[in-house]
This record gives C-alpha cells, structure tokens and sequence, in this order.
C-alpha cells in the first residue's frame, strides 16, 4: 500500500515531478557537470545585467562627449552646449546717464554682447548675430573674466585687483583644472570598460577589479558635475550681485543636463557591477556547484531527456503492438 509506484506518465507526456527546486539543487551541487548550453543558460541573467551595465558606460561616454565638445567652435549645435553665459549688452544700467553711449563706445573698443564658457574655451558674439569667434581650445582651460577684459577692452592694460579678487581667480583656475581632469579621466575609462564588462560572467572574482574601475569611472564623472554645478552657480550669483553693473548671468541647461546623464548613467552601471559580485551566478559559481543559477536551465535538460524517453517508449509499444498484430 504504502509502497505502491505511482503511475507512469501516459506515452507522449512528459513526467516533470522530478523537477521541484530541491531535486535541481541536489543534481548541481552533486557534482554532475554542466552542458555547454546548461552553463550559458544558467548565467544569462550575469550576462544580460553585464551588457545593460556596458549600454549604460557608453551613455555616459556619448554625453560626457558632448560635455567636452561644447562650444569648442563656432557652430549653432555646439554653441547652444555651455556652461554659463555672461550678457554684457548693456553692462551700464539704463539709470546712469548717458548709459547707451557709453555701452555703445564699450562695444566699439571691443567688448562683445556676450560670452559662453565651455570645457576647453570660451566664445564671444552679438545679439543679433550669434557667435562670432571662439578663442583657442586649450588644455587646463579657466575662464578669466578679468584677462578677457585686458585683452580686449583695455587693450593689455594692466589692472590693479583686491587680494580678495585674486584669491578667487585662483580658487576658479584650481577647480577647474580639477574638473577638465576629471571629465577626462572618466570618458577614457568608460570608453575602455564598454567592451570589457561582460567577462564578468566568468566569475565573481572577475567583478571585483571591474566593480573598483566602475567606480573611479563614476566618481570622476560624478564629483566634476557637483565641481560645475557649484562653480557655476556661485558664478551666476557673484556676477548678477553687483548692482553697479548690469550683467546677466544664465546657466546652460544643455550642458548641465548631458553632465548630470553622464554621471548618472556611470552611478547606475556601478551599482549594477557591484550588484553582481554577491548576486547572479558567475559562470565558475556554476561549474564548481557553488550556485545552479537560472533553474530554468536544468528544467529544460530535464524536460529535452524525458521526452526522449517518451518517444522511445511510445515506438517500442507500437513495435510490441504489430507483433502482436502479425501473431495473431
């Protein structure tokens, strides 16, 4: 009675009451030796994550990119790409007499309507008639009002500034260097990590170099947008303050959107990397029955067996059954 076989499955379908999660777990970490295709099966799921987590290196590459090619020439798409903008049009206030001269001999010695400020440069224009010049790309670049104002308006004079003044200037040529590199250093690592990002199926001890290498991609690309968000900011602030004159200050949104991209793309492609050093089975986890990785794997070589099984037994039955038939 109690033991009694249970009855075998009718010819043609198949018998899976083997197949519970217990049963897969014991044949894996029984030490049986996976099929090529039982391995590539089990750590899809590692090498999805690991091309999702590549997808997400090169956003942040394609718009780290665009930060570095902004307002690099003089180009409408390019130009539209900057940091902060400095509206000089009309730097006397209207309330000063004579103010519409005096602005209008500025522009005449040389002062432009505005200026843009990118990674590499800065470009000047009028209203009226776009960008008309950008200055020389140059590596470590600052953006040095006062050196714009020797240069053109004052045609190399030299001017007397504030201790305070001086401190500043420096502090902004210090953070920018150190944004400049970081920008950098962020789009050369990604660019090299894209393609290398999926060997992390082989193995969790893989990860762990790519996972610190991820990292240092997203905290440069991370740390030089707070470094632009801050200084820009305070910038607009600082300019748009002094009341003596009449400067307008804009943010560049464009630009201020790609970098945030950038730096959120290579935050979530760490995260997905890290992730994967504790969680989906790694190709080596799989082979040496550590985990079994996607079930479905094993329940499909399980299901492929039995059906082989059933269709042995099905014509051996037909064979039985025409004997029987020629004997009769």
């Amino acid at each position: 009675m109690f033991n009694r076989r249970r009855k075998s499955a009718e010819p043609g379908q198949l018998d899976l009451s083997d197949s519970s999660d217990n049963n897969i777990e014991k044949d894996v970490l029984g030490g049986t030796t996976p099929t090529k295709s039982q391995l590539h099966r089990a750590t899809r799921s590692r090498l999805i994550w690991a091309y999702i987590a590549s997808f997400l290196l090169l956003v942040s590459v394609v718009f780290t990119i665009l930060v570095e090619v902004g307002d690099t020439a003089v180009n409408p798409v390019r130009n539209a790409i900057y940091f902060i903008k400095l509206d000089l049009s009309n730097i006397i206030p209207v309330s000063v007499p004579d103010a519409v001269l005096i602005n209008s001999i500025a522009q005449t010695l040389g002062l432009h309507d505005f200026y843009t400020v990118g990674l590499w440069n800065y470009c000047e224009g009028y209203n009226g008639q776009g960008t008309t010049q950008c200055s020389p790309s140059q590596t470590m670049y600052w953006f040095n009002p006062v050196e714009i104002l020797k240069s053109q308006l004052l045609d190399g004079a030299t001017i007397a500034l504030p201790a305070e003044v001086t401190q500043i200037l420096y502090l902004i040529k210090y953070v920018s260097n150190v944004m400049f590199v970081l920008f950098l250093v962020s789009a050369c690592l990604s660019t090299v990590l894209i393609p290398l990002l999926p060997l992390v199926v082989r193995s969790r001890w893989v990860s762990f170099p790519f996972t610190v290498l991820t990292f240092l991609t997203a905290a440069c690309v991370l740390v030089a947008a707070v470094i632009a968000t801050v200084l820009f900011i305070i910038m607009q602030m600082a300019v748009t303050s002094v009341t003596e004159l009449n400067i307008k200050a804009s943010i560049g949104v464009e630009m201020f959107v790609f970098m945030w991209i950038a730096a959120g793309s290579a935050v979530l492609a760490w995260l997905i990397i890290f992730g994967g050093c504790c969680c989906c089975a790694s190709r080596r986890d799989v082979r040496t029955g550590r985990r079994w990785g996607s079930k479905k794997a094993w329940r499909s070589g399980k299901r492929e067996k039995a059906v082989e099984e059933d269709e042995g037994m099905a014509g051996a039955l037909a064979e039985d059954r025409a004997v029987r038939q020629e004997t009769v």
